[in-house]
């Protein structure tokens, strides 16, 4: 019998079993709104072509059969090829990075901002992807700009199709590169199936499914110094045997505190666990004054906030050098120029979106103030395009300042020109990231 759990965010109590699927519903706040079913947008045959690999390309129209029903892998491939389908995505007329390339332009004389070119946003529906699709709405939002903008990926993406697949047809594509040997431990952790499943990805995920059609996706990780033995593969280490698990999406090793996505907010049969902001902070019950007790929560809070704002601004520093390829870019009269840069897969706890560009405002006290340009996956695409052409309200949908990064732990994917060859591939199989310091 599945034993209860308590939701931190309603108290709930509710099957152990259901509470990352309902502790995502939680999440369309602020910062992500799933949009309305809207049949334009369908994965419609998320259900229809269930199954294992072997059934699901017996039942296509490829052509190809097997006496025995087991495929190899290029039958596979070939199979998937035929079969996948098309991702829908509300199509913006003179294209959305122009949209927001003329907003850009018209704030004031002191921005600069810095774009990475063609990107469709691909939103989320609610009742088919709607608590789990970010991260596969950030890939197709990857793809797409490769497709667009990189030829070497266009002719080896999805298998030369030249369009972006949808989430069933990518998840697909993810197994495929399991089986070929793509991150080995992520597939081992999703029991090499993810077809039809409503699991969260991460930032991973997008590189090892990138990998495997020879694109040289990097990962980034950003977190506290003390954390660092923890992530993934930090630069003279390896993963080994280590079991790994998903913190927020991405993976890391096994810790003694946390055991998936959502455990961090969770404890079976209680609440939230209560933390100190400080190791030095005294416990409410040692202040008898309830005011004190009050102001000093508050003035450890602003601290806390001030302090990591600081920290944060590590990872503004290095989008900012990313797109501006170390300063080379030259702006001339312009307040707006593209990059050839790629987008940038951005993963933390709870959610993921895509990092299209960053913009920066001279102050008159010299400060320098970020903003990260975004596409969020839980944002309607129309709503978008109509906030861009109308230039009113559209900085809400795109602009992150430093001080909305209140996470402890970031994850990016971004992707390097040109395309590995067999020896590199083989190398490439194996995930590895940089890590830096928050």
């Amino acid at each position: 019998m599945d034993d209860s759990s308590t939701c931190p965010f309603c108290s709930l109590s509710l099957p152990s079993s259901q509470l990352q699927w309902h502790a995502n519903t939680h999440f369309e706040d602020n910062d992500f709104h799933s949009p309305p079913v809207e049949s334009a947008f369908s994965d419609s045959h998320f259900d229809t072509t269930f199954g294992d690999f072997n059934s699901w390309c017996g039942g296509g129209s490829s052509g190809i059969g097997r006496d025995n029903g087991v495929w190899n892998m290029e039958e596979k491939i070939s199979c998937l090829v035929d079969l996948q389908i098309k991702g829908e995505f509300h199509n913006v007329n003179g294209g959305l990075m122009n949209l927001l390339r003329n907003c850009l332009e018209s704030e004031g004389q002191n921005s600069r901002s810095i774009l990475s070119g063609y990107v469709d946003h691909f939103q989320s529906i609610r009742f088919e992807d709607g608590g789990f699709g970010c991260g596969w709405r950030n890939i197709q939002m990857l793809s797409s700009h490769l497709l667009a903008q990189k030829r070497e990926a266009k002719d080896v993406l999805f298998g030369g199709s030249g369009f972006v697949p949808d989430i069933p047809s990518l998840q697909r594509w993810l197994e495929i590169a399991w089986e070929r040997g793509f991150d080995e431990p992520g597939s081992n952790q999703f029991n090499h199936t993810i077809y039809g499943s409503k699991k969260w990805i991460g930032a991973t995920d997008c590189a090892a499914l990138l990998r495997s059609f020879g694109l040289r996706a990097r990962i980034m990780d950003f977190g506290p110094k003390e954390s660092e033995s923890l992530y993934l593969s930090v630069p003279g280490s390896s993963v080994g045997g280590e079991e790994l698990v998903r913190i927020g999406d991405g993976r890391k090793r096994k810790t003694p505190n946390f055991y998936g996505p959502m455990d961090r907010y969770m404890s079976r049969g209680g609440g939230v666990s209560q933390t100190n902001c400080s190791n030095n902070a005294k416990p409410s019950s040692a202040l008898n004054d309830a005011t004190r007790d009050k102001e000093s929560a508050g003035e450890c809070a602003v601290k806390s906030a001030a302090e990591q704002s600081k920290s944060h601004q590590v990872l503004m520093d290095f989008v900012w050098n990313y797109f501006s390829n170390k300063n080379t870019i030259q702006f001339g009269y312009r307040r707006v120029v593209f990059s050839e840069k790629t987008p940038l897969y951005f993963q933390h706890d709870g959610h993921s979106r895509t990092i299209v560009g960053i913009q920066v405002n001279h102050q008159r006290n010299g400060i320098q103030h970020y903003n990260l340009v975004v596409l969020d996956p839980g944002h309607r695409t129309a709503e978008i395009e109509r906030s861009l052409r109308e230039k009113v309200g559209w900085q809400r949908f795109i602009k992150r300042g430093v001080h909305t990064l209140r996470k402890k732990q970031y994850q990016l994917c971004y992707v390097d020109p040109g395309i590995a060859n067999e020896e590199e591939m083989e190398k490439l199989k194996t995930l590895d990231s940089v890590f830096i310091e928050l």
